[in-house]
């Protein structure tokens, strides 16, 4: 597929402020890793080629293991993955595919099982916020792979 254009600079101003939104959830309450699975997950629900590919690699550079990565397609069979990141995956799926009367009670109530309050404010803002980039960058066909050497992602050693 070929790019249809470049946000960025097309909307300079709203991307610096998005971006800016992005980066003060890098001091939540929600672990870099967990984010990392959210991030990776809400991609490919999303089916964002750029993104998928950037958070594949950012994990893998910060440590995660290749399995678990294969294994966020399929978190609810895999072994791999604790009841807290469960929750977190599941959070994620019901955030992206928000179902037409909102998150259930009962979803709601297994969430505040393994997250505070505070954690949970957290997790969403990281959902909203992949959920948009996913947005922006299927819209404007990022190429994957396109910003691997501005951000490092090319010290992740996948091609």
């Amino acid at each position: 597929m070929t790019a249809r254009g470049n946000y960025q600079s097309i909307a300079p101003d709203p991307t610096k402020k998005y971006i800016a939104f992005s980066m003060a959830l890098a001091g939540s309450s929600i672990d870099a890793g967990l984010k990392h699975l959210i991030d990776t997950r809400v991609s490919q629900l999303n089916g964002c080629a750029f993104c998928v590919d950037m958070h594949v690699k950012e994990a893998k550079i910060h440590g995660e293991r290749e399995l678990r990565l294969h294994h966020v397609a399929i978190w609810w069979e895999s072994p791999l993955f604790d009841a807290r990141e469960r929750m977190a995956l599941e959070w994620a799926e019901i955030l992206t595919n928000l179902p037409p009367r909102g998150v259930p009670d009962d979803v709601y109530a297994r969430a505040r099982e393994h997250f505070s309050e505070k954690e949970l404010a957290d997790l969403t803002f990281i959902i909203v916020a992949i959920n948009g980039w996913n947005r922006l960058n299927a819209v404007y066909r990022t190429p994957p792979g396109a910003l691997d050497k501005l951000y490092g992602l090319d010290k992740a050693n996948l091609s």
